[in-house]
């Protein structure tokens, strides 16, 4: 018998009333009762009309339909459709519900949001999803452009630097803590996010951002050393000035403005590049110091309020590849009369071995893999409303959804960070069916699911979770 023959053989038909798609949301929805986050959502959120009535329940289709995958409002209809709201513990939201519900939020709104997820990560903390944060706690602090279409979705209309339209959110995501006898520090939690028009630049309200990133920090319970790393986007007299006086040390990518930097570099002998292990041989550090932000009349008002200060300026430099040697119009053939090399100039006022605190500085691309995760995996590529609070709502939900699996994977499946697509598809999207027997609710997995075990095992450990109140 041929394969098509042997599959037109399977009738199809819908008859069980007990199953239940997506049956995994269980275990999130589970760590979110844990964390009190629909008790926060009623607390805080006052959307103003009857769109927002019941702004828990709205908020937490939203959250839980990103987790099964929803990228755009329409898909909050196949939690109804799969039966999944039996397994979320509240009534899920028809799409059209949630559009209006959307539609009426505000900025201001939006912003309510914000205190939702200081305290959901506080109450993180308790819980023990973040080991040693109480002795120190790296944050990376990052800008993303998000691609939309079309002159409707208001915030979005100009042509941002790359010549597309979009929105520009800031994001602070916790990179690490330090490490303790149960293991290393949760990484990946977006500690705070705030959407910005697509023309903003990369350092648009960014001193403020950092002074709230850090608050949330310190409420949070992070006692010791915090360090914030950024890229040169950020690289302010500014942002400066706010980590020194919130008690910060930081880390930024320095930009090669003016020939202080450079003739400083040149000027540098060959003995004093210490080699570092690098992908690319010849690779070496070097350090000295410097006083930035000095020059110009923006300088010379810094200095007069005492803001500006001699800091440790680390760089690293690099031999160019034979493609950069290609794009920039060499022979890559022809033997080099001098070594030519890229130089990347970072800022900082911590202490430590030169090497060690340029190798941590470099893990700051690590933030990329969050954002690429809350963009492909999650649904912050597409922002669904033609209104700005209420995409930036979206943007908060997105994190909300991301910080609770990553939660999840601490606290419930005891691994290291692993991105939301293979949780998904282990965990969330399980199907099962919903029975009673002897008077208790029981949701079947299938037998021969490899992961079976790994998702009875995280729901009793969440349960084991005190409550907010306890």
């Amino acid at each position: 018998m041929s394969k098509s023959c042997t599959l037109d053989g399977i009738d199809v038909v819908a008859d069980d009333d007990n199953a239940v798609s997506d049956a995994g949301l269980l275990l999130a929805a589970t760590l979110g009762d844990r964390l009190g986050l629909s008790a926060l959502l009623s607390e805080h959120l006052t959307v103003p009309g009857s769109a927002g009535a019941n702004p828990a329940r709205k908020s937490l289709t939203v959250i839980h339909s990103l987790l099964a995958g929803g990228d755009c409002i329409e898909d909050v209809n196949a939690l109804r459709a799969g039966s999944t709201g039996a397994v979320l513990g509240h009534r899920v939201a028809a799409s059209s519900t949630i559009g209006t519900f959307l539609r009426a939020f505000s900025f201001s709104h939006a912003r309510q949001l914000d205190a939702v997820t200081r305290q959901l990560l506080a109450r993180a903390v308790t819980a023990g999803a973040h080991r040693g944060f109480g002795e120190s706690v790296t944050v990376d602090i990052d800008s993303t452009l998000c691609e939309t279409y079309g002159l409707a979705k208001d915030g979005a209309r100009g042509v941002m630097r790359t010549g597309l339209r979009g929105y520009h959110p800031l994001l602070a995501v916790i990179a690490g803590s330090a490490a303790t006898e149960q293991g290393p520090g949760i990484s990946g939690v977006v500690a705070h996010a705030r959407m910005r028009r697509g023309r903003s630049s990369d350092s648009t309200s960014a001193p403020v951002f950092i002074k709230e990133t850090i608050s949330r920090l310190r409420q949070a319970g992070a006692g010791g050393e915090i360090v914030l790393r950024a890229d040169s986007g950020f690289y302010l007299a500014d942002v400066v000035t706010a980590c020194r006086t919130n008690d910060v040390r930081f880390s930024i990518t320095a930009r090669m403005i003016g020939t202080a930097v450079k003739d400083t570099i040149a000027a540098v002998a060959e003995e004093d590049w210490t080699p570092i292990d690098y992908f690319l041989p010849g690779a070496g550090v070097t350090e000295f110091e410097l006083t930035p932000f000095a020059t110009g009349p923006r300088g010379k008002l810094l200095a007069s309020r005492g803001e500006i200060h001699p800091v440790r300026m680390i760089v690293r430099r690099t031999p160019i590849t034979e493609a950069q040697a290609i794009n920039r119009g060499q022979d890559p053939d022809q033997p080099e009369l001098f070594k030519v090399y890229d130089y990347h100039p970072m800022i900082t006022d911590r202490t430590g071995d030169l090497v060690e605190v340029e190798a941590d500085h470099r893990r700051h691309a690590e933030v990329e893999l969050t954002i690429r995760d809350l963009k492909y995996d999650m649904a912050m590529n597409h922002f669904p409303t033609k209104s700005f609070g209420g995409n930036a709502a979206w943007l908060i939900f997105n994190t909300i959804a991301h910080n609770l699996t990553r939660w999840l994977t601490h606290l419930g499946l005891d691994t290291a960070t692993v991105m939301t697509k293979k949780v998904r598809r282990r965990i969330y999207t399980v199907t099962g069916r919903l029975v009673r027997t002897a008077r208790r609710l029981v949701l079947r997995l299938p037998r021969r699911w490899p992961w079976a075990d790994q998702i009875t095992t995280a729901l009793q450990r969440l349960r084991a979770l005190p409550s907010p109140s306890g």
